[in-house]
């Protein structure tokens, strides 16, 4: 039996009940491919739900406000992926007449759709004869015919896109690729692969060679950057100091508190008696608590968070900055980084809290 039709038959007997794969709507399934980014189905599940069910339409969505959609983002990170998606929806609307795409070459003109997700959109929607090449179908391609070229070089993706068409069924386009990616996921999977029951395992190199651990091979990704975030917690009465970040870097158009970013760890009071403080909060300030540091991870950067909380800084209060108080009622309409809505949702007494100090 070919490989695709092994992969076909153990996807009809052991497939997930997914709700984009009962569907043929071009716009439904481009709204689970990109939530899906970087992002596990358990995790994407509840956001295509909550998406497809405020925004049914292409032109629901071109019409909604961004800051809705990155409200709603929120947790899922990689925000860019919201806001090109509200560009893309909007290009359908005025170049499409609100039709989305189904076909390759339409699609992959579309700001935020690259060859894998106008693959998999045309594959699923039209049956377009397109291979859809995921992390799963890249390591199962690997293992299954022995492959040792990096996955993530030039000539290697040249390599597994080669044969992952050679492989699809072109009667099946669609099927296939659901097959393929389904059985990386669940059955070849990156860590312990279920070889034991494996119908592939005859003639699979990686198994037969022992090269399952192996194999696929990767390129080191580039360093990692170290960014330190020193976060200030200021309180007027019912209202708290926030920042929208509008420069070109991580978290566009998101909503935190005053930032003073430095190039290394520093102590709050050295902070707080530095100029650059000095000259947005005054020299009255008071240190009233510190939490963190917090890690949290992105592709290439590691961000280092501190959060501290002052007073005494009304009087001395100047900066230029374009800072502004919301009421703490308005804080959850307001599109964060999961940096700030996960130290939120830690101290939901806030408020409370601020006034105690």
């Amino acid at each position: 039996m070919r490989f695709i039709d092994e992969v076909i038959n153990w996807y009809e007997q052991n497939k997930r009940d997914l709700p984009w794969r009962n569907t043929q709507d071009p716009y439904l399934i481009w709204l689970s491919e990109i939530i899906l980014q970087q992002t596990r189905v358990d995790q994407g599940m509840p956001y295509f739900y909550r998406f497809s069910e405020k925004y049914p339409t292409v032109s629901d969505f071109a019409t909604a406000c961004e800051d809705d959609i990155l409200n709603m983002w929120q947790g899922l990170g990689y925000y860019s992926r919201g806001r090109n998606m509200h560009h893309t929806a909007r290009m359908v609307m005025e170049e499409h007449g609100g039709y989305f795409p189904q076909k390759y070459d339409e699609l992959i003109k579309l700001k935020g759709i690259g060859e894998y997700t106008a693959a998999a959109i045309s594959s699923f929607s039209s049956n377009e004869v397109r291979a859809v090449v995921d992390g799963n179908v890249f390591r199962l391609l690997s293992r299954y015919f022995g492959i040792d070229e990096a996955i993530n070089s030039t000539e290697g993706k040249k390599t597994f896109y080669s044969l992952a068409n050679e492989t699809i069924d072109k009667d099946r386009p669609g099927l296939s690729n659901q097959a393929l990616m389904e059985f990386g996921s669940l059955q070849c999977k990156p860590v312990n692969p279920d070889c034991a029951t494996c119908p592939l395992r005859p003639g699979c190199v990686a198994f037969n060679k022992q090269l399952i651990a192996l194999l696929p091979v990767k390129l080191r990704k580039a360093a990692v950057k170290d960014r330190f975030f020193n976060y200030i917690i200021a309180a007027d009465d019912n209202r708290i100091l926030m920042n929208k970040r509008t420069e070109k870097d991580i978290w566009q158009n998101l909503h935190e508190f005053p930032l003073f970013e430095t190039e290394h760890p520093v102590d709050p009071s050295e902070l707080v008696s530095s100029a650059d403080f000095i000259d947005h909060f005054g020299t009255q300030v008071q240190i009233q608590a510190v939490y963190g540091p917090v890690k949290h991870l992105l592709s290439h950067q590691k961000l280092h968070a501190r959060y501290i909380v002052i007073k005494g800084f009304k009087d001395g209060f100047k900066s230029k900055k374009p800072w502004f108080y919301v009421n703490y009622d308005e804080l959850e309409h307001l599109a964060q980084p999961k940096l700030i809505f996960a130290f939120l949702e830690m101290f939901p007494t806030l408020k409370t809290d601020l006034h105690s100090y």
